[in-house]
């Protein structure tokens, strides 16, 4: 009976101390000399696919930076393995420690930093409105008997219609299947407005026949932080990352990286997604800070 008690004794102490290296990268990585990478498909110029496995990207190359401080932090050379992630599974596949650090396209909210923690913020999300340029149209009152296009899934068309310069103005929506399929919708004229993120609007005004044609226009729906995520309670992660991005501030090496991806032709195809830093953006670099995006919405 000893023997089976000192047995489970040990077995409880060994979990405890596999769940308290979980929160621990550092510690985990030093141990096994692997780290994993979340990454995303399509996530614009933040973090996308070119095939065959390999991932590039704004957030992408952030995290190679955090990553390699994380290698001196443990005296060791790392594997980093790219592990895809989607809007679904990329929480629990950070809380169950199948993904170290998550370098996609995720929103800092105070929901999810109840099972998450984030890096401080390097990319700040504006949902804006799209038209074509001949339109006219160059403010959220003038969508008024507009037909409005969104995709099927997302808040953006709620946001707008909680914008006080919303208030008594009536239009239709219209819904695209993915975000491709309401571009279409605008660029066929079926829609005169495509309302989504700015990053989102911008990519497909990039990759259109006649980018010319569009612009993005009106006033800032809503903002959101974007920000790399870890799990929560890992402070050593934590530090490094935080660390990480404000030296890269500080330097000037984040606004040559945002330039990179959002200013510059990036691959495979040679576009420029042509979307200068925010404001907000600008701000969130001025001021280093992990606020969530409860935090951006009081003025």
């Amino acid at each position: 009976m000893k023997f089976k008690i000192a047995t489970l004794t040990l077995a409880l102490l060994a979990s405890g101390a596999v769940f308290a290296q979980a929160s621990d990268t550092v510690a985990k990585v030093k141990a096994s000399g692997v780290v994993t990478m979340g990454v995303r498909d399509s996530s614009g110029a933040l973090s996308y696919t070119l095939g065959d496995g390999k991932y590039v990207g704004y957030h992408v190359e952030i995290c190679q930076r955090i990553l390699a401080n994380l290698e001196k932090a443990a005296g060791r050379k790392l594997e980093v393995k790219y592990q895809p992630v989607t809007s679904q599974n990329r929480i629990p596949l950070v809380q169950n420690g199948t993904v170290d650090i998550e370098c996609g396209s995720t929103t800092n909210n105070a929901t999810r930093a109840k099972d998450v923690a984030f890096l401080h913020t390097t990319f700040v999300e504006e949902v804006r409105i799209a038209v074509k340029t001949s339109s006219g149209i160059t403010s959220v009152a003038q969508l008024n008997g507009k037909n409005v296009a969104t995709t099927t899934g997302t808040t953006s068309v709620q946001t707008l219609r909680r914008n006080e310069r919303a208030t008594n103005v009536n239009f239709n929506e219209i819904f695209g299947k993915d975000h491709s399929d309401s571009f279409l919708l605008l660029e066929s004229g079926r829609a005169d407005a495509f309302v989504m993120d700015g990053s989102i609007l911008a990519g497909n005004i990039a990759s259109a026949k006649n980018p010319a044609d569009f612009k993005i226009v009106g006033e800032v729906l809503s903002v959101e932080p974007i920000a790399i995520m870890i799990r929560k309670d890992d402070a050593g992660l934590k530090k490094i990352g935080d660390d990480t991005i404000n030296g890269l501030i500080k330097s000037g090496e984040l606004a040559k990286l945002y330039d990179k991806w959002f200013m510059q032709p990036i691959p495979p195809k040679g576009t420029r997604v042509g979307l200068p830093a925010s404001e907000s953006t600008k701000a969130a670099w001025a001021t280093p800070n992990d606020k969530p995006m409860e935090d951006y919405a009081k003025k």
